[in-house]
């Protein structure tokens, strides 16, 4: 099966999966890391055609949809890649990348590492910031039906991975729990720079939220 057959039949796996998807992790989230992935690695020395399974498989069942399982994201991906023939090397290096690339696995041990991770958890973690960023914290804040925020509730900045799990807070501390961090824990040049802007753009969304809570603007 050639490449591009491949990149289709996972497209049109993904998209029927993902039909009626919490709106920050839908399709049009995939295909935002697919294509931020892919742009990422024309400046990296790396299998591109792992990182584009990656960046497609990445959350084709999210732990935090399916009761924490952690699992069912890599084992779905895992039955895909063998129903449509792939190399059990290729199958391997992709189910270790959806594993290990989330935030909250890197509050936990991390077994794997590689570059074709490096740059689809840059490109998962970019979609995470800036204006799509903080579209996507309060729509999943208001999917949870979370405050967008209680000054009676400090974030908790030394979370370990099952109080991330279970964390009920405000969408507001969720920025500095894990939003604002994550400019600095970019792997590629490329995501760094990204980084960089959105950051900036999340600390002047966060300056006028504050003053028009207060009533100041």
């Amino acid at each position: 099966m050639n490449r591009t057959t491949i990149i289709e039949q996972t497209i049109a796996f993904v998209k029927e999966s993902l039909k009626g998807a919490e709106s920050g992790h839908d399709w049009w989230h995939i295909e935002r890391i697919w294509k931020t992935a892919i742009s990422i690695a024309s400046t990296e020395k790396a299998d591109l055609l792992i990182v584009e399974l990656a960046a497609l498989l990445h959350d084709i069942a999210d732990a935090k949809f399916h009761n924490g399982d952690e699992e069912i994201g890599p084992a779905t991906a895992v039955t895909f890649l063998k129903s449509i023939d792939l190399e059990d090397d290729v199958i391997f290096h992709v189910e270790q990348i959806i594993r290990n690339m989330s935030w909250k696995s890197s509050l936990g041990k991390i077994n794997f590492r590689s570059k074709e991770l490096e740059i689809v958890q840059d490109a998962d973690r970019l979609d995470a910031i800036g204006a799509i960023g903080i579209a996507r914290a309060f729509t999943y804040g208001g999917y949870k039906n979370r405050e967008l925020y209680n000054p009676e509730i400090p974030p908790n900045l030394s979370m370990t991975k099952e109080e991330y799990k279970k964390s009920t807070a405000p969408t507001i501390n969720h920025f500095y729990e894990k939003l604002l961090l994550l400019k600095d824990k970019m792997n590629t040049e490329s995501g760094k720079i990204r980084a960089e802007e959105r950051h900036r753009f999340m600390e002047k969304f966060l300056e006028q939220f504050y003053a028009e809570w207060n009533g100041e603007k």
